[in-house]
């Protein structure tokens, strides 16, 4: 019995095997959609933003 999930972008059903290797996705396009919707921040993880302190940037006195 073969599995099928609904691509995240375009909801077309994707066999999940090695048949379909852009899986979940089922295209290189629907997956590079999905890549481009998280880098412009269009999709993101709900939480807290994290602050990351970073010691060389908070410091005041820099010799240059």
């Amino acid at each position: 019995m073969s599995i099928s999930v609904n691509c995240p972008t375009c909801q077309t059903k994707v066999e999940w095997s090695e048949k379909s290797p852009a899986r979940p996705f089922c295209s290189e396009r629907c997956k590079l959609i999905d890549l481009g919707e998280w880098a412009n921040e269009e999709k993101s993880i709900p939480g807290e933003p994290v602050v990351i302190a970073n010691d060389d940037y908070n410091n005041d006195e820099q010799d240059y």
